[in-house]
């Protein structure tokens, strides 16, 4: 009998393209599998050989939430109106649509991007009698432990454990604090379900009820906790690269091999305004015998203002090749794009504000791997000393070299695959 997988993300391409890899893998291994995301999606989907099930309208929301300036949610305080609106608002009928779909249709495993809150609708019934459960992180790990900061504050672990973990106990109490309003509705639609609550844990802590904990990056690029679930393992990161080879464009032959080569980008989501970080890099770097490659992550090229002589432009850019002699990357922060540099040993200034951007930058600087700069809009003369920093200092790219190098060895689709499968076989 074929083995049916059912895999739920949230509408936004981050999301949606590391769970297609391990959708790939899945049907290549004889497994019937359907996608329930947003129908932004569908041809997305469906192009990878997989049955689209669209979201309900209330629950297809997240592309359109956070995409200004204004909008991004930055520090503590405000991660209650982000995280109310971006996934506990939607939880409600996403875990109605998921219960149709598998009243309809039955599936052996429930694959859930790490911010699909609906999937804790399985959890109101027994082990026995649900789908396994496999959380994809799709970002970096949120789970409380005693030995880091509660997530969204973007501080990394003290080098003494003593401090270390009395800094992160008081730092917990006000974390649950300030954040009671996002943990009152989440409490309020996990009893709507029948969820467990909460009962006094923090509001991530809601992503380990699942079977497996599946992170999609290194051990080396995440916080070690001593105290971390017996049911978190590392993967490393979805290879979400295009299926049609990127063109190279028409200067890329014109670089000159001897000078470093900075690649800055914004990615394909926070890109609308280049004066975050787009602009103040290629004025940082306009006079330093360096070269600039800037990608607009698909904006017409035109959007761009004139650009420095030692700088040049494409709407996308193919990344192996680019990544394969660039020095530097300087970029907000998209974990994908930063897992895409460290596995070809490129160094990174990273400049997010936003609270997972927050995060993965603090995750950088605790790898050893860039320079954060600590906010979404950084001056030149940061970036331009961030660079020269990185350029002058080989322990950089030593160190992403050595986790590009655990990246190479991860398991990937493939391994975890074969978890799932090992896992399936003991319920049977």
């Amino acid at each position: 009998m074929t083995s049916s997988a059912l895999l739920c993300s949230m509408p936004a391409v981050g999301h949606v393209g590391p769970l297609l890899v391990v959708a790939r893998e899945l049907r290549r291994r004889g497994w019937r599998v359907r996608m329930l995301t947003g129908s932004r999606y569908r041809g997305m989907v469906e192009g990878a050989g997989v049955t689209f099930l669209p979201l309900p309208a209330e629950a297809d929301t997240l592309d359109g939430i956070g995409a200004g300036e204004d909008e991004r949610d930055r520090g503590l305080a405000t991660i209650n109106r982000g995280v109310e609106r971006a996934f506990v608002d939607p939880a409600a009928p996403a875990a109605a649509a998921l219960e149709q779909i598998l009243r309809d249709e039955p599936a052996d495993v429930v694959l859930h991007d790490m911010t699909f809150l609906g999937v804790q609708t399985l959890f109101s019934r027994p082990r026995a009698a649900r789908p396994l459960t496999v959380m994809c992180g799709i970002g970096p790990a949120g789970f409380s432990s005693r030995d880091t900061a509660p997530y969204g504050l973007g501080i990394t672990p003290l080098r003494r454990s003593v401090l270390n973990r009395a800094r992160n106990r008081v730092l917990g109490v006000t974390a649950k604090a300030v954040l009671r309003p996002v943990h009152r509705s989440l409490d309020v639609f996990l009893s709507g379900v029948g969820a467990p609550p909460l009962a006094g844990a923090f509001f991530m802590d809601v992503l380990s009820r699942s079977d497996l904990l599946a992170q999609f990056t290194v051990a080396e690029f995440e916080y070690p906790r001593s105290d971390a679930p017996k049911n978190l393992r590392f993967f490393g990161p979805m290879d979400t690269a295009a299926t049609e080879p990127t063109p190279v464009p028409s200067w890329f032959a014109d670089l000159d091999a001897q000078l470093p080569l900075v690649h800055v980008t914004q990615g394909t989501v926070a890109n609308t305004d280049y004066s975050e970080v787009i602009l103040p890099t290629v004025a940082a770097l306009a006079d330093l015998p360096v070269q600039v490659a800037v990608t607009t992550g698909g904006r017409e090229l035109s959007t761009l203002p004139e650009l420095p002589a030692n700088a040049f432009a494409a709407r996308y850019l193919p990344y192996d090749e680019l990544l394969a002699r660039t020095s530097v990357l300087v970029t907000n922060g998209g974990y994908g794009g930063l897992h895409h540099a460290m596995r070809h040993g490129v160094p990174i200034v990273i400049a997010g504000d936003s609270e997972d951007k927050v995060e993965t930058s603090a995750r950088v600087q605790h790898a050893g791997v860039g320079v954060n700069l600590r906010t979404g809009r950084p001056s030149p003369d940061a970036v331009r000393s961030a660079v020269q920093r990185i350029l002058a200092d080989p322990k950089y790219a030593a160190n992403a070299r050595r986790i590009g190098r655990s990246i190479a060895a991860a398991p990937g689709a493939a391994g975890l695959v074969d978890d799932i499968e090992r896992m399936r076989a003991t319920r049977e």
